[in-house]
C-alpha cells in the first residue's frame, strides 16, 4: 500500500481503539518514524499533511530534515534514538523534543546548550523498563532522582516518559509500568508503542506512538 493508505489506515485504528477504551483520538499523536527512508517516502507523507516525524540519528535527520524543515510550516522533529553529547548542539537547533534523555552528563549538556542558542525544547526522560544492560534509559528506580536533577538543577522541561520494551516480552506489561511511573512522578505524557504493538499502548496511556514500516513499510 503506499504511504497515504497506511496513514488513513492507522488514524482509522488509532480512532478505534481509542473510543473502545473512551479516550479521545486527538490526545494520541503519531510520531511517523523516517529513519533510513527514502526521501519520496518522506515527502508523500508531508503531501498527506502528516507534520509529526521521528529520527534516530541527528546526523541522518540533518541530511533529511534540515531544508525541508524551513519550508515546510508546522513541522515537528523528535529525537528518538540515542544522543551523544559531542552531537547536542545541532540536535537543540534541529529537533522539537528530546525522548531520550537518560543520564545527568546529557541533561546537563542539553540545558547548556538550550540556554546558548535560547531553545528550550521539551524533553521525555527515557525508561530502562527491562533492565537491559546493552540498551539506553535511567533505571527505574533512579527515576525520582533523575527526574528532580533535570528539572531543579538543569531547569529542563520534563514533560513525560519513553520507553522500548525488550523484543521478547509481552509489551503491554511494560506499558502499564511506564504508565504508573509517570503517574507516580506527576507527569502527563507517554511515548510508547511502535509499528507491531502500538494499539496495546493507547489504552495503557500512550500520548504519543512511533510508528515507522506500518506507515511507510520496510526500510531499504
Amino acid at each position: 500500500m503506499s504511504v497515504r493508505e497506511n496513514l488513513e489506515y492507522i488514524k482509522k485504528t488509532v480512532k478505534t481503539a481509542a473510543r473502545e477504551c473512551a479516550r479521545a483520538p486527538e490526545t494520541i499523536k503519531l510520531v511517523a518514524v523516517s529513519k533510513n527512508q527514502p526521501l519520496e517516502k518522506i515527502t508523500e507523507a508531508l503531501e498527506c499533511g502528516h507534520r509529526l516525524f521521528g529520527e534516530n540519528r541527528v546526523q541522518e535527520a540533518l541530511s533529511h530534515w534540515r531544508d525541508l524543515k524551513s519550508r515546510t510550516p508546522g513541522l515537528l522533529l523528535h529525537l528518538i534514538g540515542p544522543l551523544q553529547t559531542n552531537k547536542v548542539k545541532e540536535a537543540v537547533a534541529l529537533f522539537d523534543m528530546i525522548e531520550t534523555l537518560d543520564r545527568e552528563k546529557l541533561a546537563r549538556a542539553l540545558s547548556k546548550e538550550m540556554k546558548k542558542q535560547n531553545r528550550p525544547i521539551p524533553c521525555l526522560i527515557q525508561v530502562n523498563t527491562g533492565h537491559e544492560e546493552q540498551k539506553a534509559g535511567i533505571p527505574p528506580d533512579q527515576l525520582p532522582a533523575f527526574l528532580n536533577f533535570c528539572r531543579t538543577e538543569c531547569h529542563l522541561d520534563i514533560r513525560g516518559l519513553m520507553c522500548i520494551p525488550p523484543v521478547d516480552d509481552p509489551p503491554a506489561l511494560h506499558f502499564a509500568f511506564l504508565k504508573k511511573l509517570a503517574s507516580e512522578n506527576g507527569l502527563e505524557e507517554l511515548s510508547m508503542g511502535m509499528s507491531a504493538d502500538y494499539e496495546k499502548a493507547i489504552p495503557l496511556g500512550a500520548t504519543y506512538i512511533r510508528v515507522g514500516t506500518a506507515l511507510f513499510g520496510q526500510r531499504p
